[in-house]
């Protein structure tokens, strides 16, 4: 049976998305509070800048893949409009709901749809943009992943990951430190789970660099891909333009 990593940790493929569920159905009532703690708030600057790129404009159909709690589906769909179509998708369920009901709060009854990026229920060319904030490193078959939204996605339609990526070299030993010793024991004192953000850690240690997502991207489908370094490469946006 063939492996993949979950984290530091060899595993089959067909056990990854068991885990990865199983992380995102324990976190899912602190993430939003979790992500405020890590992050010192700056993802809410990430995902503005995101929204900012996208440019989603009245009548745009777009998808949000591993949309979780709808950070970037309710900036989209205020863009979007009555005549536009966004739809907010997770392939886990309880963060799917935890969205769903931000969403609604919000007043927005928009489409919520469990499903798995790499076997999109969706047809060729349906959208205008897509986008993934903080997913893609939990997918098992990145490359499928990337080609399914490609598939989706009309001729000229965009792509736009927002990722963790590779910190520039001198900041990398403090950025380990931190990542490997603040998060699991915030993780523990807020939402009661250091492995799950321990897990976090090695993920973003284990996902592509800058520049092979961007080459990633370009052998599914995307012809042109803009590299976008945030806070000096913690975070990355690819914003790739299908042929």
């Amino acid at each position: 049976m063939s492996q993949t990593h979950f984290g530091f940790t060899p595993v089959d493929e067909s056990d990854k998305a068991r885990r990865v569920r199983s992380v995102f159905d324990s976190v899912a009532s602190k993430y939003d509070l979790m992500n405020d703690l890590m992050s010192l708030g700056a993802h809410r600057a990430w995902k503005a800048y995101t929204v900012t790129v996208a440019n989603v404009r009245p009548g745009d159909k777009v998808l949000d893949i591993a949309a979780g709690t709808g950070d970037l589906t309710r900036a989209f769909a205020r863009r979007a409009g009555p005549t536009g179509l966004v739809v907010h998708s997770d392939i886990n369920e309880a963060m799917l709901r935890a969205g769903r009901d931000r969403l609604l709060d919000d007043g927005l009854v928009l489409p919520s749809v469990v499903c798995d990026a790499e076997h999109l229920p969706f047809a060729d060319g349906q959208f205008d943009l897509a986008s993934v904030a903080f997913g893609l490193r939990n997918m098992t078959h990145k490359e499928e992943a990337l080609a399914e939204m490609c598939r989706v996605l009309r001729p000229g339609g965009r792509l736009l990951v927002l990722e963790f990526s590779r910190v520039a070299e001198p900041l990398r030993k403090p950025y380990d430190w931190y990542s490997f010793n603040v998060l699991p024991r915030l993780g523990q004192l807020v939402a009661g789970d250091a492995d799950s953000y321990r897990y976090l850690a090695e993920s973003i240690r284990m996902h592509p660099s800058q520049q092979e997502l961007k080459a990633m991207m370009q052998s599914a489908g995307f012809g042109h891909v803009d590299v976008h370094n945030l806070m000096a490469g913690v975070v990355a946006l690819h914003v790739g333009v299908k042929c």
